[in-house]
């Protein structure tokens, strides 16, 4: 779902996704959002029926996606984030295990290397539990996107107890969160960037280690960190970036800049069709 049908943007891209065979658009404009008895059973039923709106084409295509009638939608061309994260909330609510919405980039480096960063635009300041929830959903969405297994590296500018204080306490403590609600999820922290991604300084900084030296998702203290980071990434390194897609919502929506272009949403769409197919 398309819920920016009235923007030329979004009708080019369905145009696209529908001649390359990417995806099955449906463009969703304010004029005739769609409203199936499914969608009005979930909209009266929610908890939060008081805030959907089912004159809303973002609301109406988040609730096709929580229907069953769409896989996936993308929305945000003429819309502020919030608008996409509320709607994420209000219709599609949370996933199993994980109670915030939030987001992560994923890059692809010059050598081919997928790595995944959270949260870089979504959570300013979490909590211990806010972080847990992004380093969860960020492995979940790097595994979804790469087939690879996420091997979560909990960063800090502090790498096992080499400094303290309670940015650090938070990191610590999140860390032990995320271990105890996905005991099977290979994460280690605190670490420092240099700790998580090169071998030669993890042998020092964290030997023993089943994620220093070899991490494929990172997670950032704060926003400021992430922000600034996926932007470094992107520019100094030539990686190749994706996002912000948002995560944790149980169903596959996706934001996009006010700026984006028609290709920007053919990627993100296309992206979100990948997502939608391999759940089941």
């Amino acid at each position: 779902m398309l819920a920016d049908g009235g923007d030329e943007r979004a009708a080019a891209a369905a145009r696209t996704l529908d001649a390359e065979g990417l995806a099955d658009p449906v463009l969703v404009g304010a004029a005739a959002p769609f409203r199936s008895p499914a969608v009005r059973a979930l909209a009266e039923t929610s908890a939060w029926r008081e805030r959907i709106d089912l004159d809303d084409p973002l609301h109406v295509s988040a609730l096709m996606v929580a229907a069953g009638e769409a896989g996936a939608c993308v929305a945000g061309a003429t819309r502020p984030t919030s608008d996409v994260v509320r709607a994420a909330l209000f219709c599609l609510g949370t996933a199993p295990g994980i109670d915030l919405i939030s987001s992560s980039f994923m890059f692809v480096l010059p050598d081919g290397t997928a790595i995944t960063y959270g949260d870089c635009g979504v959570v300013p300041e979490p909590d211990p539990a806010q972080l847990a929830s992004i380093a969860v959903a960020g492995a979940a969405t790097h595994a979804e996107l790469t087939g690879d297994e996420p091997r979560v590296a909990m960063l800090s500018y502090s790498t096992k107890g080499s400094a303290d204080g309670p940015a650090v306490a938070l990191v610590r403590t999140a860390t032990e969160l995320v271990r105890s609600r996905a005991p099977e999820l290979a994460v280690d922290g605190e670490l420092q960037f240099d700790a998580a991604w090169v071998p030669e300084v993890a042998a020092t900084k964290a030997p023993g280690s089943v994620v220093a030296g070899r991490a494929n998702v990172f997670v950032f203290p704060d926003l400021s960190a992430g922000n600034i980071a996926y932007k470094i990434t992107q520019r100094l390194a030539g990686a190749q970036a994706f996002g912000p897609l948002l995560q944790g919502a149980a169903g596959v929506i996706h934001d996009l800049s006010r700026g984006c272009s028609a290709d920007d949403i053919v990627t993100v769409a296309t992206i979100a069709a990948c997502q939608a197919i391999s759940r089941p």
